[in-house]
């Protein structure tokens, strides 16, 4: 049995203990949950990578709201403002991302940001195309899309 299918099955046990179903103690179930399979698996040698996949899931699902949040201000800003400081281009990517998992996951969160869309993938699957509506410096785009997103994107998938 998996790690995570036992840390869901401890979240419904608290779930059933409280006699309250709610997002909010569903989230508090698998929290103890998660704490109480790492007590216990806290004494073993190699450790399991559940225990490291989902602090990377958290993190990255933290940096994706902030990306999102400061991404719709950013395009809020520009459609209020009288002077649009958008600059729109298409830039071509260079993907360390080989999987499709990857690559798909890699451009629908590009296209979930405001201000950016992923418009295509080469047919070798090495290079993605996309289209943001502010590109200062085309190598300082890419670097940040390279460094942040699809770095985080691997080692959740990987």
């Amino acid at each position: 049995m998996t790690f995570f299918l036992l840390n869901i099955l401890l979240s419904l046990a608290w779930i059933i203990l409280t006699a309250q179903f709610s997002m909010f103690n569903l989230i508090i179930g698998y929290l103890l949950g998660f704490a109480v399979l790492w007590i216990t698996q806290y004494r073993r040698e190699a450790v399991p990578t559940y225990f490291k996949k989902i602090p990377q899931v958290a993190s990255f699902l933290i940096y994706f709201v902030w990306e999102v949040i400061m991404s719709n201000l950013r395009v809020t800003r520009d459609v209020i403002s009288l002077r649009p400081r958008f600059r729109p281009g298409i830039v071509a990517i260079k993907l360390d991302a080989r999987t499709a998992a990857e690559i798909s996951l890699l451009a629908n969160l590009i296209s979930l940001t405001p201000g950016t869309l992923s418009l295509d993938v080469s047919g070798d699957r090495k290079v993605l195309y996309i289209h943001a509506m502010y590109i200062r410096e085309a190598e300082l785009f890419k670097r940040r899309i390279k460094e942040d997103m699809e770095r985080r994107v691997m080692e959740v998938l990987r």
